[in-house]
């Protein structure tokens, strides 16, 4: 574990600093430190985002270093040979808590070797709805799930950078995020939409970034109720809040009061604002001293030292991806034992996905691996098994292709999502209002003039918008997909499957992608059934892993996917106002008595697991704290290889006081067992997730009577249970 900054130190270091700063100097570490328009440029027609990291704060009459931004949710994004990684989605269906710390440490080390000090790659945002676009940079639906694995990559990289988690708050929807208005209740907004964040906080995060849209009626990146009285004031955050990029904010005095601290990556509305509102006295210097200093007491907990360009996508780190990727992976249906495949001499390997690099979104998340690294799960397939004979189709003619798997002993279809079909957005229309607020370029103040220029601003403002978007997906970008409202296959896919399936008894399908992709039209046609995810460089090589038996499958679902959409909340991409309740995943479904296709936590193994014996203690804790439970079980692999299992406790409250969901997760642990091996295996609970969020008392508040705590193997399996008899009362806030 990395060592507990020494506050008392750092800030002392940080204010000496800042005293010694001109209020110029001050104003101007709050933007980035890159010209707007050349900035922009740079983005559209030459893809800066992925050629070096976003400076900001640099003051060189002092020495003061500062910020230096890159992203990064399945590994650094900038050119250079960075290690790509499974994304998110696939990392949280490991459920592997020390896993993810391990690939957070990596992602650290590999932005201080380009140069960065800030990290924005941990995305906490809770997958409400699977279609969005996004899906596969968060970690899965459930607050518990996601905050622990946010929490884990923040360990990890804030031992050699700044951690940042991101977007605060209630962003879900890609193709609206910069008009749609969140409507979320308090209680709603404390028990599932914030508490992954505090998670983050609580692991070491020095940076929080800000959302596009808006919540309750404000802004994200201008809410003082977010920003400031949660985040700063009721759970003590020290660190600073950065915007999403570029269009992140629309009233720079508004965002400053209200706990923004930095616009990135230029200088923009901060910077066309603030100077004259500070002289007018509509802001005060203390609250711009206060961002600055958060800043630079932010930067003084990173190590010193220069970190190598040769540890980007080092064997280590290719090993960590590959260890990654084969606990990602989701056995979802093995009838009859189709897999693990033994006993074959030849091998159809059908569909275009099969032979094709397939990592995910290729917006900012889009990484750029070495040229010829990433192994495709023909390719690893073909290192790993050189005896087998192996015939690909791309599946362009299903009859064809049909007829090729009949004359082999087992066939596979990789078949899916790519970027295509989900990822990251922006809608043009959306963009000029907020290019409005930006200063307008010298050249079009020369030409018309101040009287004149609004509308003449309006139109560029609107021109620009268009032209971002062009550069955007000339460089590489996936604006057009977006989120999706179709969660099925294309239908040429689901065709090539039934195809496939029914020329050859043992088919195995692969899945690849982020989101939620429906079923029921063909899934109980094939005996083997597997979710791959974007699976990073090394997919190819923990793919063969799991097909071969050389590992056994261990990812759960972290996320519900349902019989049909319909099951699902309502889900509108271009919405302009939507409400947020407590009713989605899981929780929904038990609510509607809907079970699902795979239920959250779901995932079948080559080997067996018994849970027996769970017992609950008490845990002592420091005087102030609020108080956690341990519930401890055996776990038994009662088959016949090495596996892993994930122990899933999920609390059954009393649900007299108010209506609650039926069950929800409040912790979880991982264990690897060889056959036939015991373990008895903690899981630490605090009380808060026991515990409903009353908006009367402000406070988290737990129900008097009878509560049942359920080990069980996802959120739909009956389990094993202990019945606790608690009191009630506030246990937090």
């Amino acid at each position: 574990m990395p060592t507990r900054p020494d506050w008392s130190r750092l800030e002392t270091q940080a204010r000496s600093q800042l005293q010694r700063l001109s209020l110029g100097e001050k104003l101007g570490m709050l933007d980035g430190d890159t010209p707007f328009w050349g900035g922009l440029g740079a983005i559209a027609l030459h893809d800066a985002s992925h050629r070096r990291p976003w400076p900001a704060g640099v003051v060189e009459r002092l020495g003061i270093g500062g910020l230096h931004f890159v992203d990064g949710p399945r590994g650094v994004v900038l050119e250079g040979g960075a290690t790509t990684f499974p994304a998110p989605i696939g990392r949280g269906a490991s459920w592997n808590v020390d896993l993810e710390e391990r690939i957070g440490e990596a992602m650290g080390l590999e932005a201080r070797s380009f140069g960065a000090n800030l990290f924005g790659g941990i995305c906490v945002n809770l997958l409400r709805h699977p279609g969005w676009g996004r899906a596969q940079e968060t970690y899965g639906e459930d607050p518990v799930h996601v905050g622990a694995m946010g929490a884990a990559a923040t360990r990890g990289v804030r031992r050699h950078a700044i951690a940042c988690v991101k977007h605060f708050a209630l962003n879900s929807i890609d193709s609206a995020r910069f008009r749609v208005d969140v409507g979320a209740t308090e209680r709603v907004l404390q028990e599932l939409y914030l508490p992954q964040f505090r998670d983050g906080l609580e692991a070491g995060a020095l940076a929080v970034m800000s959302a596009y849209n808006s919540v309750n009626g404000a802004w994200c990146g201008q809410h003082p109720h977010l920003l400031r009285e949660i985040l700063k004031d009721r759970w003590g955050f020290r660190g600073f809040v950065l915007t999403d990029f570029i269009f992140g904010l629309r009233d720079g005095v508004a965002a400053i009061q209200a706990g923004q601290d930095l616009e990135m990556p230029f200088r923009m509305i901060f910077a066309a604002t603030l100077p004259a509102a500070v002289a007018a006295g509509q802001v005060p210097e203390a609250l711009i001293d206060a961002a600055v200093l958060r800043m630079l007491l932010a930067q003084a907990t990173v190590p010193a030292g220069a970190y190598p360009p040769a540890l980007r996508g080092c064997r280590a780190h290719r090993q960590l991806a590959r260890e990654a990727a084969a606990g990602s992976i989701v056995l979802l249906r093995n009838a009859g034992g189709v897999l693990p495949l033994s006993g074959i001499a030849s091998l159809a390997v059908v569909g275009h996905l099969a032979d094709a690099v397939n990592l995910g979104d290729r917006g900012s998340s889009d990484t750029r691996p070495t040229p010829g690294s990433v192994l495709t799960p023909l390719a690893g397939l073909r290192a790993a098994a050189p005896e087998l004979r192996l015939h690909h189709d791309n599946g362009s003619d299903p009859a064809a292709a049909a007829a090729l798997a009949a004359r082999t002993d087992a066939a596979l279809v990789v078949v899916g999502l790519d970027w295509r079909h989900e990822g990251e957005h922006i809608h043009p229309g959306d963009l000029a209002p907020i290019l409005r607020q930006a200063p307008p370029p010298a050249w079009l103040l020369r030409l018309c003039g101040r009287r004149r220029l609004l509308p003449l601003w309006t139109a560029v403002a609107a021109m620009v918008a268009g032209v971002t978007r062009f550069g955007t997906a000339r460089a590489g970008g996936s604006f057009a997909s977006g989120d999706r409202t179709v969660l099925e296959l294309p239908p040429p896919q689901e065709a090539l499957i039934l195809a496939i399936a029914a020329a050859n008894p043992r088919t195995v399908v692969v899945l690849m992608g982020g989101g939620a992709i429906l079923c029921e039209a063909w899934r109980q046609r094939v005996p083997g059934l597997l979710l791959l995810w974007y699976p990073g460089e090394q997919g190819g090589a923990a793919l063969a892993d799991v097909l071969l038996g050389r590992i056994s499958p261990s990812g759960r679902m972290p996320f519900s996917v349902p019989t049909e959409a319909g099951h699902l909340p309502p889900f509108d991409p271009r919405a302009r106002h939507i409400t947020y309740d407590l009713w989605h995943g899981y929780r929904r479904l038990a609510r509607s008595n809907r079970p699902a296709a795979f239920p959250f936590g779901f995932g079948l193994s080559y080997s067996r697991f018994s849970h027996t014996d769970p017992a609950v203690a008490w845990l002592p804790t420091p005087a102030g704290d609020e108080g956690a439970l341990e519930l401890a079980v055996t776990v038994t692999n009662t088959g016949t290889v090495e596996a892993a299992e994930v122990v899933q406790v999920y609390a059954e409250p009393p649900g007299e006081a108010v209506e609650r969901p039926r069950r929800t997760l409040v912790g979880f642990a991982r264990v690897s067992l060889a056959a036939d091996a015991s373990r008895r295996v903690a899981v630490g609970i605090p009380l808060r997730r026991l515990a409903w969020f009353d908006q009367g008392r402000d406070a988290f508040v737990l129900e008097s009577g009878r509560h049942r705590l359920v080990v069980a193997r996802h959120a739909e399996d009956g389990g094993i249970g202990v019945d606790l008899d608690l009191l009630g009362g506030v246990v937090g806030r």
